[in-house]
């Protein structure tokens, strides 16, 4: 197996992991090694493609953190935040139908929710405890 192919394969690593994490930071040790499969298809020595791997990657984080921290923290744009009920957790509520989602509504405090079967075993219908808020979505443990 050539060098460019393994660090391909690393690539498809990163990048991969990446999808699954949604991690910008992963993108670029990515492109860090994509850098490194082109320096290695023309036959460049395997320090300097390390070297270049840690110094487009490195430079990929860097440039990026800074990118963030310029940039601060995103505004809720959503608008949803303030129709939000405030779920208590630890609450009981009562379901009296699931949804072929598996979702639910129920009512708690006045509002209509979202409900969510959180545990191991199938959703069953009756009284049962708000184990957390997920989102809009309030996750729900059988009593």
């Amino acid at each position: 197996m050539s060098e460019a192919t393994v660090w391909l394969i690393v690539t498809g690593f990163f990048v991969s992991l990446e999808l699954l994490t949604r991690s910008a930071y992963l993108f670029m040790l990515g492109l860090g090694a994509a850098a490194a499969a082109m320096l290695a298809n023309f036959g460049v020595p395997q320090s300097i493609q390390l070297v270049a791997a840690a110094g487009v990657g490195g430079v990929g984080v860097v440039a990026w953190h800074f990118h963030l921290l310029k940039r601060g923290p995103l505004p809720d744009s959503t608008g949803f935040a303030s129709e939000l009920p405030q779920v208590e957790i630890g609450a009981h509520v009562e379901v009296d139908h699931w949804e072929a989602d598996g979702t639910c509504k129920i009512h708690h405090h006045g509002v209509v929710c979202v409900g969510r079967h959180f545990g191991p075993h199938l959703p069953a219908l009756g009284r049962h405890r708000i184990k957390s808020v997920d989102g809009f979505v309030v996750m729900l443990e059988q009593i």
